[in-house]
This record gives C-alpha cells, structure tokens and sequence, in this order.
C-alpha cells in the first residue's frame, strides 16, 4: 500500500517538500520566475537599445537604415514588461520612444564603445543583435509556454535584425 502511495506521489510529480503548481506557493514562485526571465530578457533588449543609440550618435548617416530596426527592439522592450503597471524607469534606460532623436555628439558615459568605421559599427549592432537572439533561445526550455512563444519570436526577429544589418546590406 504504501509502495502505491509513493509510486502515484513521483508520477504526480507532487512532494512534500515542493508544492503543487496549481497551489497559492507555487503559482508564486511560478510568476517569480517568469517575471526574473522577462527581466533579463529585457534587460538585453535595453543594452541593444543603447548599443541602436550610440552608433546613431557616432554615425548619424545610419539614420535611415537603423531607425526601423531600433523602433523595432523599442516594442520588443515593451513586450517585455513584467507587468502593464510595471513601466521602466526611464531614467535608468536609453530612451524607448522610437521616435526620439538622437542627436548628441558624444556617447553617454556607460555607452557601448563604436567602432569609427560604419561597417565595424552595424557589424558590432549585428553582433549584439545575434547576443541577445541567443539569450532568448537559451532561456525557452525555463519559460511558461506563453512567454516561451514570445522570447522564441524576438529570437527570430533579432536574428532577421542581425541579418539586415550585415549580408541584407549586400542585396
């Protein structure tokens, strides 16, 4: 009798050390989890962002090539959000509004270094954009099936920016 109980215990999954995934404690932790990967996911988007930022600033002559993809990884970051209430701060972050201009003459402090030459510059952009893609793919296997699904489309549109920004030039 009690071999059943402890066999009908590991096929449920359910211990009691560990609690349900349907209970109070562990829909929490649940939600913990998903809120720490939105946050690190996010976090990536908000480096590329400033990475979009910088070579906007060192290469103004980008403008017209890089403003969509940058308008882009700005929206990926707003998907990212761990909570509708939960707006970053926007002092703590480059600018998200995609229609800001960048027009400064040196990078802010902090800022990712720009190569001087262009090319360097959108292959470094391409570079981190294939990073962050990464980051994504490597987290898919730890996320909620929902959340799953939108690292999976921001892979894939990270890796389309990467993408553009080296052999799309050569179309």
């Amino acid at each position: 009798m009690a071999a059943g109980a402890t066999t009908a215990g590991l096929l449920t999954g359910c211990s009691q050390d560990s609690p349900a995934a349907d209970s109070p404690a562990g829909i929490t932790r649940a939600a913990e989890a998903e809120r720490a990967l939105r946050v690190r996911a996010a976090g990536a988007h908000r480096k590329l962002l400033g990475q979009y930022d910088a070579v906007l600033k060192r290469h103004p002559g980008q403008r017209e090539r890089l403003t969509p993809l940058r308008a882009a990884v700005v929206r990926q970051l707003a998907a990212l959000a761990p909570e509708p209430s939960e707006s970053p701060d926007p002092a703590a972050s480059p600018s998200t509004d995609p229609s800001v201009s960048v027009t400064a003459a040196a990078p802010a402090p902090g800022s990712p270094a720009v190569p001087a030459e262009p090319a360097a510059a959108l292959r470094a952009l391409a570079a981190t954009e294939r990073r962050t893609s990464d980051a994504h793919t490597a987290t898919l296997m730890e996320a909620p099936p929902e959340l799953a699904r939108l690292l999976a489309s921001l892979a894939a549109a990270n890796a389309a920016h990467a993408y553009l920004l080296t052999e799309g030039s050569r179309s």
